[in-house]
């Protein structure tokens, strides 16, 4: 195993799901492509949260893309930082930007976009999109993919 790996401490242990997003411990490797610049995607479509008025869950599908620096998020922590909104209370956009916040300042990318698709709360879909800057020269950056919610129509 190369050495990169040696810090990871979640990977290939058991590892319970964090009580909450600020205890949740993201990890990262070194990018063993530092010099290419291409694009990663993270995709969650069972993101789920705490609506912080009333305790009732919410539900999104989450696009994460990012141009990694010096470093990749390790996606097992990934995981479990995501899953630890489960029981967390905050307001869509709360949700969305604290995550590509953290992953910002975890990462260092050259670049990095979310895509935040909410479910309808109060028959109101609320989408919140957020990205660093302008994307890279020559990467290509796929389309998110997620249609507008249409409901049953």
């Amino acid at each position: 195993m190369s050495d990169i790996y040696n810090d990871l401490k979640q990977l290939g242990q058991p590892t319970a799901l964090p009580a909450s997003p600020e205890e949740a411990v993201l990890e990262r490797v070194a990018n063993p492509q530092a010099g290419i610049s291409y694009c990663v995607r993270f995709t969650a479509p069972e993101f789920t949260s705490l609506c912080p008025m009333t305790g009732q869950p919410d539900f999104a599908h989450l696009v994460i893309d990012y141009v990694p620096s010096g470093w990749l998020v390790e996606s097992k922590s990934l995981k479990l930082y995501l899953g630890a909104f489960r029981n967390h209370g905050a307001f869509h956009e709360d949700c969305t930007i604290s995550i590509a916040r953290r992953l910002v300042d975890l990462l260092e990318p050259q670049w990095l976009r979310i895509g935040g698709y909410w479910y309808p709360r109060g028959g109101i879909p609320i989408d919140v999109f957020w990205q660093t800057g302008a994307v890279p020269a020559k990467v290509w950056i796929p389309d998110q993919g997620v249609p507008p919610y249409r409901g049953r129509g």
